[in-house]
């Protein structure tokens, strides 16, 4: 979905290094369906463990120990935010904190992904309310009134259409603000609407930024460029990016004064800038205000008494910044943390303790392949040769798709789930996640099945393939065990088929591989993608389409899937939509452009006297308004 080069690059780096935290912590994003279109509830498995005191030979009662720091929540994970801006964060650590003390328009009804609640709004935009008019082209908010903010003031309309245009204005590389501008604009990025340099063209992007938003009354107006499901719309509505700002609280910040006069000069002061305007500053409206950002060790929050939806039940809220596990553990065990992350390979440690609440079952929307790369750089170390000579692989040895069935079929899934990922993964046969709308159950997929391997590897050019063999290297980047596991899986399988097949998986550093990567010259690599937003747009413009981040770096290009996809996007018809995306599945399993390994499932840890949280997949992290302890 990103357009550019940098844009590209800065969101891989946000997706993976995610997804990479999410792969180790098997906690994150998810929602768990079984065969319906649209996702309703979450299942999980809740495990709690109780010590007990004997107080006869045949009679046990339960230990309760007293709560500590019963008005304070204490969440213990890895890393810290890198802003609290809104409009420029775009990673799960900012949006923790973000969504804590901003407000949206709408939000998400609990557990649910396709059911929203007025915020900011007074209502839900919907055809039926007369809300959402000219063919799903406007859509139209009331304001709720008497909004209070942290800064002392309250939320206006102004405010929502101050909080937008400056987010467009803004539209960071590499950051969230493309999913405002599609709808809307019909583009990715500020730049594609002219040269914002040159006064006149200046002025007409301006214009349009003005036009796209706008104040009637007490409502806010969007006019959409195309049509746009309105449940996507209201997904990206509802998350951290659209958050709103008090104008005049983020003026006297530094950000853009809402001046539309010299627009030249706006966005060569404000459109993306080297830093965030709104670093450390609160100009929200949500539960929580922050109290202190301490850097390297933890953000605080405390409770905002005039929050319109009445007091949150907690008086503070704080999310450490532990990276010890063993620090964490013992934080856990002793009641100093109440939620924590646990890695999955420390889940053993775990289980069993006593007054550990688990959340099992928890699958993610996120998903992790092995792309191949159809023109790989001639230059690139790690092809040998370059040639089909039994010593490297000519760059276009993937484009042969007898090459890539023969090493989709050499993967072995049910061994790598159960010692990899201890069982909690998920086969899936395509990029659109189990959870999502239009997933499809009864999809064909790859299987280990090493006859059918060696079937195509006879194939593959001609014959040669087999004949010569070949040399190729195979990178993970240091550090991620489950793609070492599945780089060595995949090597040991497929030598074992000829003696003349090689491959050498070799561990690089993390700026290493993603540069790699970026040039083409990784003959095949393991990434993964993490939604944006419960949508399937959202994965198969990223694995499939000519311009999305994975198939422009691996040179995939089929003009048919291009047009689907952005058909589906336009189509606002579920079951017209279900077919597109059931078509494009079918596809990606014809195509074979890349190889679905796993879909994570994730768990969640809390103390036992942790009350009221429940499972949203695209939360960033704890919200805290709706928690409370007690036992």
């Amino acid at each position: 979905m990103f357009r550019g080069k940098a844009r590209a690059v800065s969101k891989a780096v946000a997706a993976v290094i995610v997804a990479v935290i999410i792969a180790a912590a098997g906690i994150g994003v998810g929602l768990y369906m079984a065969t319906q279109a649209k996702p309703t509830t979450v299942t999980t498995v809740v495990t709690t463990y109780t010590s007990a005191v004997t107080t006869s030979p045949t009679t046990t009662t339960p230990e309760k120990p007293p709560i500590k720091n019963p008005d304070t929540m204490i969440v213990a994970t890895i890393g810290e935010p890198e802003t609290l801006d809104p409009a420029w964060a775009y990673d799960t650590a900012s949006g923790e904190v973000i969504f804590n003390i901003y407000n949206t328009l709408v939000f998400f009804d609990r557990e649910h992904l396709d059911k929203f609640v007025p915020m900011i709004a007074e209502k839900v935009p919907s055809v039926e309310n007369g809300l959402v008019k000219d063919n799903g082209l406007t859509i139209i908010f009331p304001i709720r009134k008497g909004i209070k903010t942290h800064a002392g003031g309250e939320i206006t309309p102004e405010d929502v259409e101050y909080s937008f245009e400056r987010a467009m204005i803004q539209d960071r590389d590499g950051g969230p603000v493309w999913m405002i501008f599609e709808p809307l604009l019909g583009v990715f990025s500020l730049t594609e609407l002219g040269n914002i340099s040159d006064p006149t063209e200046a002025a007409k992007v301006g214009k349009m930024i003005d036009d796209v938003v706008e104040v009637q009354g007490d409502n806010v107006v969007f006019h959409l460029a195309k049509p746009f499901p309105l449940m996507t719309f209201l997904q990206i509505w509802s998350q951290t990016w659209a958050s709103i700002v008090d104008k005049e609280c983020a003026v006297e910040h530094g950000a853009w004064d809402g001046s539309k006069d010299n627009w030249v000069e706006v966005f060569k002061k404000y459109h993306n800038p080297e830093t965030p305007e709104l670093q450390e500053v609160d100009c929200g409206s949500g539960p929580f205000m922050l109290e202190k950002w301490e850097h390297g060790k933890q953000v605080s929050l405390v409770r905002f008494d005039d929050y319109f939806q009445g007091p949150a039940k907690l008086k503070r809220a704080i999310i450490k910044k532990v990276d010890e596990w063993s620090t964490r553990k013992l934080m856990f065990l002793r009641g100093d943390a109440d939620i924590v992350y646990v890695p999955t390979q420390y889940a053993e440690e775990i289980e069993g303790a006593p007054h550990i609440r688990v959340y099992k079952n928890l699958p993610q929307l996120s998903d992790m392949a092995l792309f191949f790369t159809f023109e790989i750089d001639p230059e690139s170390p790690y092809i040998g040769s370059g040639k089909l000579d039994g010593n490297g692989i000519p760059p276009d040895f993937f484009s042969d798709i007898n090459v890539r069935k023969a090493f989709a079929y050499s993967f072995d899934w049910d061994t790598y789930i159960k010692d990899v990922w201890r069982g909690e993964a998920l086969h899936i046969p395509g990029p659109i996640p189990k959870g999502l709308p239009y997933f499809n159950p009864d999809q064909e997929t790859y299987n280990f099945n090493l006859t059918k391997a060696e079937e195509y590897f006879k194939k593959a050019w001609g014959g040669k393939v087999w004949e010569k063999g070949f040399y190729l290297e195979l990178l993970y980047n240091i550090g991620n065990v489950q793609r070492k596991a599945a780089a060595e899986m995949l090597k040991e399988n497929i030598e074992s088929l000829n003696p003349k097949f090689k491959i050498y998986v070799r561990g690089v550093e993390w700026p290493t591989y993603l540069r790699a990567m970026v040039k083409a010259q990784l003959p095949a690599f393991i990434i993964g993608w993490l939604a944006d937003y419960p949508d399937p747009h959202n994965f198969v413009h990223p694995y499939m389409h000519s311009k999305g981040t994975f198939a422009a770096w691996q040179h995939y290009k089929n003009p048919h899937v291009d047009e689907l996809i952005e058909k589906g996007i336009r189509t606002t018809d579920p079951e017209e939509r279900k077919k597109i995306y059931y078509e494009l599945q079918k596809i990606y399993f014809e195509d074979c452009p890349s190889v679905m390994l796993y879909q994570p499932v994730g768990r969640h840890y809390e103390r036992d006297w942790v009350q009221g949280w429940y499972y949203n997949p695209i939360y960033p992290g704890v919200y805290f308004y709706v928690l409370s302890k007690g036992y």
